[in-house]
């Protein structure tokens, strides 16, 4: 019996060695190209070896699928960007890419997503002349990488200058040349709003019903909300991309906070199995993704050495630089709330919204932790009326000028220091720059006072953008002249306490009570506190 079973076990292992692995093809290839990189993606049949190697000159590369073929009605894609053509030399699974001599390639395979299966992605990345050739020794041959599509694409996409250095030293704002905006003193600075067009290049994100491409919309949006922003007096947009290209999520908020954004709103259209589904929605950073996000900032050496705020976290210890990264985060999600509730409230305007209150989510977009961020769902592309209103460029236009305007009264209401928007609220209240700035300056901590006490100045850099307009209020002069001890100001937000806010400040219920002259424990909304030195 034994042998019997020996027998049919071999002639099993024969019948499958004899049998080929199973090939794969390459079945189409498509190129875009961005500003800053150039990407060419080829769809795989399946999830197989490939092979890469540098060809006979620099600027080829060869890519190879041992066993594999190329698909019927092949078409090679013409040249853009850094890519320059593609060869198909012979039979099977074999192309030479042609690209720009000083371009470092990288290569690597993406799993199925969405309507996309294997993808095997060659991004090109500008690169010095010089080291043309290092850059095509490099390139390197490499089986099943595996590399994650976000990490390998970490590429910088601008569409406005980066931050500059004044004379005086000070990193300046960045500012695109062609927005026609209003001229202003120096002192005067524009409010930043990174405007992130969501998906792009090969990933299209949601479809209509007719066809129409989530990542269509969002660009179209996002250009018109730009546009609208640049035409606002004190006001500048920069957008993530301008184009039909693909930028890695966390990319994204990187590029607001490089900027010295003051805001971050990333456009996208929603999508659900049933087509009823309808309404525009404004979305947050849950209280989860605020948690996780600061546990990798903690753990992260090159995180920490980045600037939060304006405070350095790599020379501090475990403690406190957690307390320092929670005041700022919590500065962030205070004010992204407030300007996610505006936008809700003006896009309302327009038709139904899906929910009817600002919703939370842990989306990577939104985990800056100290840019205030939000996400805007704009309609259901699923739905098909909605889907025919956002192929309307009116429509569009009508949904940049809502998400504006609740952005542009957030900041009318809450001015962040020394922007065109502060001096305004200057002059509504008879003063002129000068003379608040003399008046502040008893409430107000020096640079020295706020390198002695790191705490005390990552909580006024945190809550600064809260605590600008309260300090300009005849009100909040007529405090800090009054008591020589009051060493910052706040404005309560909704659902505060005044026990929260002496935790944060790190004083007593008892002294806000008696500084503020509060009788019992509880404060309303919008009420200014003094907060006192001990």
């Amino acid at each position: 019996m034994r042998g019997i079973v020996t027998t049919v076990a071999a002639a099993c292992l024969a019948i499958i060695a004899s049998q080929p692995a199973v090939a794969t093809d390459i079945k189409a290839a498509r190129v875009w190209a961005g500003p800053e990189y150039t990407r060419v993606v080829f769809d795989l049949s399946d999830n197989g070896r490939y092979k890469v190697s540098p060809g006979d000159k620099p600027g080829d590369m060869i890519i190879e699928l041992p066993g594999g073929s190329l698909a019927g009605g092949f078409r090679a894609p013409g040249a853009q960007g850094l890519f320059k053509g593609l060869d198909v030399p012979g039979k099977g699974a074999r192309v030479v890419a042609h690209f720009d001599p000083t371009a470092r390639p990288k290569s690597f395979l993406v799993k199925p997503a969405g309507d996309y299966g294997y993808r095997l992605v060659l991004d090109l990345y500008p690169g010095d002349p010089a080291l043309a050739k290092v850059g095509q020794k490099n390139a390197g041959t490499s089986d099943d990488d595996d590399s994650d599509d976000d990490a390998s694409s970490a590429v910088a996409v601008r569409d406005a200058p980066p931050a500059r250095t004044t004379a005086s030293g000070k990193r300046g704002r960045a500012t695109a040349s062609s927005a026609p905006v209003a001229s202003m003193p120096a002192s005067e600075r524009k409010v930043v709003v990174a405007v992130d067009a969501g998906h792009g290049g090969e990933d299209s994100g949601a479809r209509g019903a007719t066809g129409l491409l989530e990542k269509d919309v969002t660009l179209n949006v996002a250009r018109e909300l730009a546009a609208q922003i640049n035409a606002q007096p004190g006001m500048q947009a920069v957008l993530t991309r301008n184009g039909d290209y693909f930028i890695p999520l966390k990319r994204r908020y990187q590029i607001a906070r490089e900027h010295n954004a003051d805001l971050f709103v990333s456009i996208h259209a929603d999508a659900f199995k049933n087509s009823d589904a309808r309404g525009s929605s404004v979305w947050v950073l849950s209280p989860r993704g605020k948690t996780s996000e600061a546990a990798r900032w903690l753990a992260d050496r090159e995180n920490r050495a980045d600037l939060v705020g304006g405070v350095s976290l790599d020379d501090k210890d475990d403690t406190l630089a957690a307390v320092l990264l929670d005041l700022q985060q919590g500065y962030a999600m205070q004010a992204s709330e407030s300007i996610a509730n505006n936008v809700l409230k003006a896009i309302g305007q327009l038709g139904p919204t899906h929910r009817g209150y600002v919703e939370r989510a842990n989306f990577v977009v939104l985990r800056s932790p100290d840019v205030p961020s939000i996400l805007v769902e704009t309609a259901f592309i699923t739905n098909p009326s909605e889907e025919t209103k956002l192929r309307s460029s009116a429509h569009r236009q009508s949904l940049a000028t809502a998400v504006l305007g609740g952005i542009r009264n957030y900041f009318a209401n809450t001015p962040p220091p020394g922007t065109w928007f502060a001096a305004q609220a200057a002059r509504r209240n008879g003063n002129n720059l000068v003379a608040v700035a003399k008046r502040a300056e008893p409430v107000v901590e020096t640079a020295s006072q706020i390198q002695a006490s790191p705490v005390v100045g990552a909580a006024t850099a945190a809550s600064k953008a809260a605590n600008s307009a309260a300090r300009r209020t005849a009100k909040a002069v007529n405090i800090a002249r009054a008591d020589d001890n009051v060493r910052d100001l706040h404005r309560v937000a909704r659902g505060e306490t005044l026990r929260g806010i002496a935790q944060q400040y790190g004083v007593s219920v008892g002294s806000l009570r008696q500084v503020n002259q509060i009788p019992d424990s509880g404060v309303r909304a919008g009420t200014v506190l003094a907060i006192p030195s001990s």
